[in-house]
């Protein structure tokens, strides 16, 4: 059987190479010689000195024998029961294996004549007795990217065989064997098939190591979302829930200078993290290293060309940020990552709602039927505040400890060597103004689900540029597409549905205020048709506005709660709770305001 020699165990050759070549290998259609280097194992090396070392006592052995037969076969025997060093290198020998070894020696001590004679396989090759097709169906079902274990694949392999009419089938031991070389020898292959692109970036790939040392503080901020693994206080239903923590690292010291705590990774809460780093910092960084997902790519932190012409610009931008987006699902390139893993370890785990990133790490007290646990388990969950709290705490800790990127200081001490730029907080604010085009609507301007609304919006229908502060969403300021100041528009409030009758003196008031806007924008609007239409036509349009009306068509009540009470259902529920025998509150159960208000 001729050895086929890969094309990567061939070394450079040149055609001005004279030399003869020793060996003849067959690369496909292609027949060339060249030097090999011959290989020898160790273990081989081991078997070979042993071999030569057993020859020599033997020989002593014999030398001191009367009967030269009787000697080789008592040496073979005390050799076969023995647990010597040499036994375990050799294991049982026979009489004839001696004289063929100290035959194939010729009166030498060449330990290599002794080498064991095994067909040794190369690289990209292995010795086996599976057939190709035997092959071919073992890997079909051990590639697959349902991750089919050797033992499955194996059996699976062995019952197609049979099917097919094979007679003989390799052992199990013979295709784990297989496999297992596979896996050493092409575990590229092996992680691509049957884990993905992915775990092949991460586990196979090679990597590209960054000096850091080349870097100042706040050259480069890392920006990353981290679902907390561990559950706060939901401010907004009071309920348990699992919030997301964005924050802002400082490649060179490896710091956390600005986070932000929110129930969702959203724009709101990158530019708030941003902002709290910039503060704490006091300059503004050079590079943003950031994820690719959605929130990151917002326009508000972003340029979008097709808005130019009507000023639009991202934050980064305004503030002379250069910014660079990780390529997706690429970890080992965002040095966050690391700081996340550190966070969760150092961190979340020593807090009583922790509740794990997965199942696989969930804690024992969430485990079903574990009960001892669940008595032991303290049921404390931290509102974000406290968490925050907390998390400042930690990071003063973690900043106490050495920086990796200048091992002879500490994280702090690495920051306290920045330079600052006396950043002006309000400035700051004001150059994160985000920016978006918007079209006036009947109610205002839409605006993340709420409604903004100012009188001088009234009679207008076209499109402007808000700005809005993304830590202050009361109001938004409305301009032009030319950049003009029109107003600051408020933010609409929802009116109680039935604030006359259910409502409080509060909701009244709100009611009372919206109508009378009502009134004095339609009557801005008859006003301003006055010069344009005839008199005839302006008495058509004034109308008096109609009320909402109450029914209230029973009024008879007691003298003593006369006046008291702003409508019939006040007078009922104080009457039915002092005085429930009174002939009003008979009277009114008859009524239709009754029906419609309790039954």
């Amino acid at each position: 059987m001729c050895r086929i020699i890969s094309e990567t165990a061939i070394q450079d050759l040149t055609f001005s190479e004279t030399r003869v070549m020793n060996v003849s290998v067959r690369i496909f259609n292609m027949t060339e010689t060249l030097d090999t280097i011959k290989f020898t194992p160790e273990k081989s090396k081991q078997i070979a000195l042993a071999r030569l070392d057993l020859i020599h006592k033997w020989l002593e052995f014999r030398r001191k024998a009367n009967n030269k037969l009787q000697a080789d076969y008592d040496f073979v025997n005390l050799h076969n029961t023995s647990n010597s060093h040499l036994f375990q290198v050799i294991g049982k020998i026979s009489r004839g294996s001696l004289h063929r070894w100290h035959a194939m020696l010729g009166g030498t001590d060449d330990y290599q004549k002794l080498l064991p004679q095994y067909k040794y396989s190369t690289v990209r090759e292995y010795r086996t007795v599976l057939t190709d097709e035997e092959i071919k169906i073992f890997m079909g079902l051990l590639l697959h990217p349902n991750r089919i274990s050797i033992g499955k694949a194996t059996a699976l392999t062995k019952y197609k065989l049979r099917e097919q009419g094979q007679s003989f089938i390799p052992a199990d031991i013979t295709f784990r064997r297989y496999a297992m070389w596979f896996k050493n020898n092409n575990y590229d292959q092996w992680v691509l098939a049957r884990d993905g692109e992915k775990a092949l970036s991460d586990k196979v790939e090679p990597y590209v190591k960054r000096d850091a040392s080349l870097l100042d503080v706040g050259d480069i901020l890392v920006v990353d979302g981290h679902k907390l693994a561990f559950q706060v206080i939901n401010p907004f239903t009071g309920k348990p829930s699992r919030a997301t923590l964005v924050g802002f690292l400082d490649w060179k010291s490896t710091a956390l200078v600005g986070y932000e705590i929110m129930l969702e990774e959203n724009t709101q809460c990158i530019a708030s993290a941003l902002r709290n780093a910039i503060i704490n910092l006091d300059m503004i960084p050079k590079v943003v290293y950031q994820d690719n997902g959605r929130a990151f790519r917002a326009k508000y932190f972003t340029d979008d060309k097709g808005f130019t012409e009507l000023g639009f610009q991202g934050l980064y931008s305004k503030l002379g940020i250069e910014t660079v987006f990780a390529r997706p699902y690429n970890a080992r390139a965002k040095v966050i990552e690391r700081f996340f893993k550190e966070f969760q370890e150092g961190f979340e785990k020593l807090l009583p709602s922790y509740v794990g990133s997965s199942v696989n790490n969930k804690p024992a007290y969430m485990m079903r039927n574990e009960r001892l646990h669940k008595s032991w388990h303290n049921e404390y969950i931290p509102t974000i505040e406290e968490t925050i709290k907390m998390i400042d705490i930690w990071l003063s800790f973690k900043n106490s400890q050495p920086c990796p990127n200048a091992p002879d200081k500490t994280i702090s001490e690495v920051l306290s060597g920045r330079k600052r730029q006396n950043i002006d907080i309000n400035q700051l604010d004001d150059l994160m103004l985000a920016t978006e085009v918007k079209t006036i609507q009947r109610n205002g301007i839409r605006f993340l689900n709420c409604d903004y609304f100012d009188e001088r919006l009234y009679g207008f229908k076209s499109k402007v540029l808000i700005k809005y502060n993304l830590f202050d969403l009361k109001s938004i300021k409305v301009f032009t597409p030319k950049g003009e100041y029109l107003c600051t528009a408020e933010r609409v409030t929802e009116t109680h549905p039935m604030a006359k009758i259910l409502g409080t003196v509060e909701d009244m008031e709100d009611f009372k205020q919206k109508i009378q806007k009502q009134k004095r924008l339609k009557r801005k609007t008859i006003n301003s048709l006055k010069a344009y239409l005839p008199q005839e036509e302006i008495k058509l349009i004034e109308h008096k506005i109609e009320q909402p009306v109450v029914q209230t068509e029973f009024k008879e009540c007691s003298i003593a709660v006369q006046g008291m009470f702003k409508n019939n259902a006040e007078k009922y529920e104080y009457l039915i709770k002092h005085t429930p025998d009174d002939a009003w509150i008979t009277e009114f159960k008859k009524t239709k305001e009754y029906k419609l208000l309790y039954e």
